[in-house]
């Protein structure tokens, strides 16, 4: 399925109509809003504007991200709809379960965007977060392919999240020009950002991370210098434009699976193939092994 990002839309009433058109396309099927919960004096208030609209459409579902969800949950939960929250490591995760959220998705290091101060690797989340978590969990962060979706499901976890991986569906609006640059690359061209203020970011490295690093570099604290560099503004213009000179673009290591633009149904469908021939694979190592003398092979 997929989400709506609030953020994404400048003028309230776009994301409103947005809603209308996504659950007119999906004829009744679920589809999910993100909710991120900002730092900024305010943003509570926003996003619990947003409920009756969210209620309007049928929202089935958001994923909550950023700062604690707390204060949103009981508002969600009255009306119906069901939360999950984005974590970039397992730690945090324990705290959204005993918030009450329905489900949790863990990132990743490898993830385009946040991955957190920790940077732990998804792999590593995939195999501890289903040990401790008793909700489901949702695995995020360089995944592109189906065999990681076997992978993340024989780990005892429920379904994966994609970003980068699906910037270069058919059905994204970003330009043919950013799609094409994403093809072409391989996952390397990432940087991380934004340590200074403990918000870690993976994006493109380009000219405006250049700037970035540099402020950091220089130990710069206040935020105000950095604001216009990492405002949404220049990475709106780049997502229309093709020209990723400036703004910062989420770029996760995935990006070497983003090997064509085509529709989100042949995505999934080549994931599904994939994903079915790794556990047709996994059965065939086990039903090769049912019978043979295994503890004798090894004393022997």
């Amino acid at each position: 399925m997929g989400f709506l990002v609030h953020t994404g839309f400048e003028e309230p009433d776009t994301f409103s109509s947005q809603m209308a058109l996504c659950r007119e396309l999906t004829d009744g099927m679920p589809f999910g809003v993100n909710l991120y919960i900002g730092r900024a004096p305010g943003s509570v208030e926003r996003i619990l504007s947003f409920i009756p609209e969210m209620v309007a459409n049928n929202v089935s579902c958001v994923e909550t991200a950023g700062q604690n969800p707390g204060p949103i949950i009981p508002a969600l939960k009255e009306a119906g709809i069901r939360v999950i929250h984005k974590v970039p490591g397992v730690r945090y995760a324990h705290t959204a379960q005993r918030l009450g959220v329905d489900a949790v998705t863990v990132i990743g290091n490898e993830c385009g965007g946040h991955p957190g101060v920790h940077q732990i690797g998804t792999m590593v989340h995939a195999a501890q977060a289903p040990m401790e978590i008793d909700i489901p969990v949702v695995i995020g962060g360089g995944i592109g392919t189906g065999r990681q979706l076997a992978a993340v499901l024989a780990m005892g976890c429920e379904g994966v999240i994609m970003g980068t991986r699906m910037m270069v569906a058919k059905e994204m609006w970003v330009s043919e020009g950013y799609k094409t640059q994403l093809i072409a690359a391989d996952g390397s061209e990432s940087t991380v950002i934004k340590r200074v203020f403990r918000d870690n970011h993976r994006v493109l490295a380009n000219e405006t991370t250049k700037d970035v690093l540099a402020l950091e570099a220089a130990g710069v604290t206040e935020f105000e210098a950095y604001r216009d560099l990492v405002s949404g503004t220049h990475t709106r213009a780049g997502y229309k434009s093709g020209d990723l000179s400036r703004g910062s673009y989420d770029w996760g290591h995935s990006a070497i699976f983003a090997d064509a633009i085509e529709p989100v149904e042949a995505i999934f469908d080549r994931m599904i193939d994939d994903a079915v021939a790794a556990s047709q694979r996994l059965h065939h190592l086990t039903s090769e092994s049912i019978g043979l003398p295994l503890v004798s092979n090894i004393h022997n």
